[in-house]
């Protein structure tokens, strides 16, 4: 994703390419295949740097959400619809790593793998986006509960979601070198009941960048921050760069049937 595939370069530069390939000596073969790859601190920060700028976007493509399409009295299929369009004429937005999701009231407790039907969003009602926007070749994952009317309970449930995700962000500060997906989803279920709920998901976050998590789909836990996952989060991938997180936090409301999800990256800003 942030670079082009070498086996794409016969079709872009033309046949030269393939015949300077065939030019090289074996010796010349045996030292591209052993170099070692080096990352130097400028690259990090440049890649760093394109993935909060994406994120940023989300941040101007959500208020713009909230602004002009959030409403009682629409589908959720129609909304979804709606902000698809808003992104394309606004923000550039062609394509969404994911399906875009908007739930509503007891839609909310339902995982991201569902599909319920559609629901018409109510005036007193609580109601959650979660997008995927590529922004160029770098992909945003955002997500953010809305609350329509003054509803106390349901006030109460989404502002929870950003002191939990900050106190699970500050404990993997704290613990960078040493924390294991496993042992961050530990974190996350353990401030959600700080905070007197439950946590909603098997996951906390994952992966974003060069290789999102979608693309390997049945790696339930080395791209996740979830349960089993003892691998250490700030082990470099295998383009030797650091490996980026998002930080999802997932609060259930079992009482009233409903449910709140906030996310956005851990490892940058």
């Amino acid at each position: 994703m942030f670079q082009i595939a070498t086996s794409l370069l016969p079709n872009i530069m033309g046949t030269s390419t393939t015949t300077m390939t065939e030019t090289k000596t074996e010796t010349e073969k045996t030292d591209v295949k052993t170099e070692e790859k080096i990352v130097t601190a400028q690259e990090e920060q440049e890649r760093a740097n394109y993935l909060l700028d994406a994120q940023s976007k989300a941040v101007s493509l959500f208020a713009e959400i909230e602004e002009k399409l959030i409403r009682p009295g629409i589908s959720e299929k129609q909304l979804s619809d709606e902000i698809h369009a808003l992104g394309e004429k606004r923000h550039g937005v062609r394509t969404h790593w994911h399906k875009r999701v908007v739930r509503s009231g007891p839609n909310t407790l339902l995982p991201f793998e569902d599909n319920p039907p559609d629901r018409v969003i109510e005036a007193d009602d609580i109601l959650y986006v979660d997008l995927g926007p590529v922004f160029e070749k770098y992909e945003a994952d955002f997500a953010r509960t809305f609350v329509l009317g003054d509803d106390p309970e349901k006030i109460k449930l989404r502002d929870s979601l950003e002191p939990v995700w900050r106190k699970v962000k500050e404990r993997f500060d704290v613990e960078s070198t040493t924390m294991t997906g496993d042992r961050l989803y530990e974190i996350a279920c353990e401030e959600a009941k700080n905070a007197g709920w439950e946590f909603g998901a098997w996951l906390a976050g994952h992966l974003v960048g060069q290789f999102p998590h979608e693309r390997i789909p049945r790696d339930k836990q080395r791209l996740y921050i979830t349960k089993g996952n003892e691998e250490v989060m700030v082990t470099p991938g295998s383009d030797k760069h650091r490996r980026h997180w998002i930080l999802e936090i997932h609060l259930r409301d079992n009482k009233n049937n409903r449910a709140a999800f906030f996310e956005q990256l851990l490892t940058v800003g």
